[in-house]
């Protein structure tokens, strides 16, 4: 006997689906041995994915520090403690970040663990001057509990109740767990709960670290413990010092790769601009200066004796000093400054 036809009615919407009932069970009897609860993971199929609609990230100062966890390793004296002053003083006041960079302002909390009112005050008065007015919008905390014996609940309260856009822990050692072993799962469990926290509230948290005393190729690389912190966190920033000058290298999910030039005076940190940009109008200023100083046109080996550079460098860069009109060329590789 046929069957009655059945007309193919519209597809389901895929819906969000869990583990099976049985594989469910399983679980729950595997843990009930074991005493630790099982989670079911949970899909999401990709046309409700498609469907769903997310809130634009909020920046605390645009391009640098979004919602979410950065970290910014760099080796004592440096400077650290400075540029998180720096980021604190401008989102509270809604000013310019770095003597450039724009800031959305809000409530800051900058937990200064190793130091003290006094030694605040003076760096403040250093900075700011004792005329101007310092914001009410930024607080200061000299002590706080470990990130496993209540600092979670502490900031969540915190930030609830100021509706916070930045917090600054400075530094990571102050607040690190204790007692939990080393190695990667270690360091990632360490600052992974943080990370959650601050997804969850849309807030920016700045974690200041410090780095190795080896060296490495990548500069992220010599950020102190191992890649479990910069696994756990949205974004890390390297503060490094090298012959050519300060350089803050930064890399992570929600912000473009950058190496900007950095110049520290009097307790204020000012961006250059691009690394390779700045290095390079150095690099370009130094043979002017050279070119200047010659009493008649010179070639790329005397250039490059009187700046302890390699000649082919510096025959790589006359080339194109000479292509955008910096410098005359007189003779068979010889040059000069254009007004000789």
């Amino acid at each position: 006997m046929r069957k009655p036809h059945r007309s193919a009615g519209p597809k389901p919407k895929p819906k969000e689906t869990t583990l099976s009932s049985s594989t469910r069970r399983k679980q729950n009897a595997k843990s009930s041995k074991t005493g630790v609860p099982r989670k079911s993971i949970k899909t999401i199929s990709a046309s409700a994915l498609k469907r769903k609609n997310f809130p634009p990230l909020h920046y605390a100062i645009d391009g640098y520090l979004t919602e979410g966890v950065t970290l910014l390793g760099g080796k004592p004296k440096i400077g650290k403690s400075y540029m998180a002053l720096d980021f604190a003083m401008a989102v509270a006041s809604g000013g310019l970040a770095l003597g450039a960079v724009e800031c959305q302002q809000g409530a800051v909390l900058y937990c200064a663990l190793e130091d003290n009112h006094r030694r605040l005050q003076r760096r403040m008065q250093q900075l700011y001057g004792t005329e101007e007015t310092w914001p009410r919008d930024l607080h200061f905390a000299t002590s706080a509990p470990r990130l496993d014996e209540g600092l979670l609940d502490e900031l969540r309260n915190w930030i609830e109740g100021n509706q916070a856009k930045l917090i600054i822990i400075d530094t990571f050692a102050g607040v690190r767990p204790q007692g939990r072993g080393e190695g990667y799962d270690a360091d990632y469990a360490a600052l992974s709960p943080l990370q959650v926290m601050a997804g969850e509230l849309g807030v920016a948290i700045l974690v200041i670290h410090h780095l190795r005393k080896m060296q490495g190729d990548d500069p992220f690389d010599t950020i102190s413990g191992t890649t479990g912190l910069t696994g756990a966190v949205d974004a890390a920033f390297v503060l490094q010092r090298g012959q050519q000058g300060v350089t803050l290298y930064g890399r992570g999910r929600e912000i473009e790769e950058m190496e900007k030039a950095l110049e520290f005076d009097g307790g204020s940190w000012t961006v250059l601009g691009d690394a390779s940009d700045v290095r390079r109008s150095e690099e370009r200023g130094a043979i002017l200066a050279v070119l200047s100083d010659a009493s008649s046109p010179i070639g790329p080996k005397d250039i490059a004796d009187a700046l302890g550079k390699p000649e082919n460098n510096v025959k790589q860069l006359l080339f194109k000093m000479h292509k955008d009109g910096e410098i005359k060329k007189r003779g068979r590789g010889q040059y000069c400054i254009p007004d000789t």
